[in-house]
């Protein structure tokens, strides 16, 4: 995107990454997030790898940021005093939501709460058809009115969502026009602006969120902007989107609903690469870090995308039971299973792992900052797969002695077991949860694991990638280098971008060429005016979409159409390019029904930058390991002894036999006695399992 020296920070749960890119190479650096002020862990990263690389913050050209702060505020419900505006009558569809039981037999379902409630849901006189005619023209009047009253109570920001305002937007216009009049200090979020698709509970769920962290998102990220120019780093900042995109801040404080899943989705746009750099056209993804694991499906190179997403699921495996959001997003599934989720006995003597985590404030038992529950992280360092005078590049120092109190008191003891063999059912049920995700997933996707290698990153992934590996069937792991800060290295990599939406309904057996290449252009000349306020001169790449369904189907696919102008005879076409889709996803198509498309989208985005293909390299032999250390091997209940190597001292070419650790600052490798391990070209760690066909 730009020369010069080039900074990525990624804001976690517990860890605040950054990496630094510049002519001398590449530095990292991990640090633990602050989670009252999370701008103060950003700028001492910022300001400690900037001393460590001799670097002038002058020269910084370029700042990348992605973060969960966004997400932790839906989840925590910790955002702005939100009200809703809508359509009379229909104050109460956020809460009816789909009207459905997403749990059929569970006697006490819970169903997640709305973000506003009643009390802060608002309706006035306006209402539009279907069609786009109006039906009732907005009270004017009556939107003035209730703009006073909200004026004196203490709301921070306010969603408007009228009825069919995706195919109709003046009356949510006029009505955003009239309340920033008389509220001027308010946010102001417009359905019409955030999510112009039909679906009004999936449209008024998402506008309601934008409200709801946009005062929090817009004070961050106007205290960051200002911290790095006091601390003299004056390139543009640049934030990560969920589409695995980059955008301007300004986008960002209007849209940060988009943000949602911005740090995870760097991690896949690494995965991404790296499946590439080693030729694997079918990868699983899994970034596992200190509060969450996040697993991607990437076919020949591109990670599956969606249109929505659910956040704060109430129940982990569940599709509706979370608040469903329409944005664009790297399709994942994350789930409660880091290095801090915590570990205990249910009333049935099960060990139970999550979804709680401790955090980076207390952090697990071993961070002798006040944690007393046991962790992933605790279960790791007794099972003697942690260094604990090098973890996280010696920022945090581990006291081993506290997690095997931790472990023994709550997980131990209540199953009457040696405390190593309680870390290890942690160790396993976290493994389980991640390998029963994925598989789900895949499912979910009409995807099997079945030739997929596996691209581990995070702090925690290698620790617990061969595990994972075995429960899969997967006989391939690559872990790239600087792992454990994958998802912001994956942010220099990400490309500008923007996407736009909109529905109109249209029967393929009425297909209006002219139409459709209105829509595209319309999209088009919303999305460069985006981009180009980030790339105001590099050439852009135009990806269109459909989502398309057989009539009387509740729901679409998206098909991916062609970049060209459309023509009378394109409908028969575009059948034949759905009837594709919809036979690789579910094995077959249904004859003799005709096909509606509802949902247009338009991505645009900065060239990609191809990944260069690792070299094939020659074998160096068997590496020497620096030290030995006693596991804890599940397997056989003993403890055994496994070499010890430092990823900084290994050559490519150099072979590790299991067991063994391999450090690095930011993360461990552990290579279990089932695996084998060289290091290819490029530095990166390739684990093959042995008696594999890659052996």
């Amino acid at each position: 995107m730009t020369d010069g020296a080039r900074l990525a920070v990624d804001i976690g749960g517990t860890f605040t990454d950054v990496v630094l890119e510049y002519e001398g190479g590449q530095e990292r650096f991990k640090l633990l997030t602050t989670p009252d002020a999370p701008e103060r862990a950003v700028l001492e990263g910022v300001d400690a790898i900037l001393t460590q690389s001799g670097v002038k913050a002058s020269a910084v050209t370029l700042v990348i940021h992605g973060t969960t702060l966004a997400t932790n505020a839906l989840i925590e419900r910790k955002g702005a005093k939100t009200a809703l505006i809508t359509t009379d009558g229909f104050r109460d569809s956020i809460e009816i939501a789909y009207e459905h039981r997403f749990e059929q037999y569970d006697l006490y379902m819970e169903r997640p709460q709305p973000l506003i409630e009643r009390d802060w849901r608002f309706s006035v006189p306006e209402r539009v058809a279907a069609d786009g005619s109006v039906l009732l023209p907005l009270d004017e009047d009556a939107l003035k009115t209730l703009a006073q009253d909200l004026g004196k109570t203490d709301v921070e920001s306010i969603a408007v969502c009228f009825l069919h305002s995706y195919i109709y937007a003046d009356h949510e216009r006029r009505a955003g026009e009239i309340l920033q009049s008389e509220l001027p200090n308010i946010s102001i979020t417009l359905s019409s602006h955030v999510c112009p698709e039909i679906r009004e509970y999936d449209r008024m769920s998402t506008a309601c969120a934008n409200a709801y962290v946009q005062p929090m998102m817009a004070g961050y990220l106007n205290k960051l902007k200002d911290g790095l120019q006091d601390s003299g780093v004056v390139g543009p900042l640049l934030l990560m989107m969920s589409s695995g995109g980059v955008t301007t801040v300004e986008t960002a404080m209007t849209l940060p609903i988009r943000l949602v899943e911005s740090g995870p989705a760097g991690g896949a746009i690494l995965a991404r690469d790296i499946a590439k750099e080693n030729d694997l056209d079918l990868v699983l993804s899994f970034d596992m870090g200190g509060t969450t694991a996040k697993i991607t499906l990437i076919d020949d190179f591109t990670p599956h995308i969606a249109r929505s997403f659910e956040v704060a699921r109430m129940y982990r495996f569940l599709k509706g039971s979370g608040l469903p959001l329409r944005i664009p997003v790297i399709d994942m599934v994350e789930i409660g299973a880091g290095g801090g989720s915590i570990a205990d006995v249910d009333a049935m003597q099960r060990i139970r792992v999550g979804p709680e985590s401790a955090g980076s404030v207390p952090g697990p038992a071993c961070y002798g900052n006040g944690g007393e529950a046991p962790t992933v992280t605790d279960a790791d360092t007794v099972l003697g797969r942690i260094d604990p005078s090098r973890f996280a590049g010696g920022q945090v120092t581990l006291e081993p002695e506290r997690a095997t109190v931790a472990v023994d008191r709550d997980v131990g003891g209540p199953l009457s077991v040696e405390t190593n063999v309680a870390a290890a059912g942690i160790a396993e049920i976290v493994d389980e949860h991640m390998a029963n995700a994925a598989r789900v997933h895949a499912i979910e996707n009409g995807k099997d694991m079945v030739g997929r290698s596996l691209v581990a990153f995070g702090g925690a992934a290698p620790l617990h990638a061969a595990r994972l590996a075995d429960k899969l069937g997967i006989d391939t792991i690559v872990v790239p280098q600087g792992a454990g800060v994958g998802s912001a290295i994956g942010f220099l990599r990400a490309q500008i971008s923007y996407e736009v939406v909109r529905t109109r309904y249209m029967d393929l057996r009425q297909f209006d060429p002219s139409v459709v290449n209105d829509i595209f252009a319309e999209m088009r000349q919303e999305a460069e005016a985006v981009v180009r306020l980030g790339a105001p001169d590099e050439p852009l790449v135009e990806i269109r979409s459909a989502f398309m369904r057989y009539r009387g189907q509740g729901h679409e696919i998206m098909v991916t159409v062609p970049d060209r102008a459309f023509g009378p005879d394109d409908g028969a076409i575009f059948a034949e390019w759905f009837a594709e889709a919809y036979r690789g996803l579910f094995s077959r198509i249904i004859p003799n029904l005709s096909v509606e498309v509802l949902t247009w989208t338009l991505s645009l985005a900065t060239e990609r930058g191809a990944a260069e293909m690792a070299p094939q390299q020659a074998a160096e032999g068997r590496a020497e390991p620096e030290s030995q250390r006693k596991l804890f091997d599940p397997a056989s209940g003993t403890w055994i002894e496994a070499g010890v190597y430092s990823r900084s001292a290994l050559q490519p070419g150099s072979e590790i036999p299991g067991p063994a650790i391999i450090v690095e600052d930011e993360t461990t490798t552990l290579v279990t006695n089932g695996f084998g391990a060289t290091v290819n070209a490029l530095g990166q760690i390739i684990m093959t399992k042995e008696g594999s066909s890659n052996d």
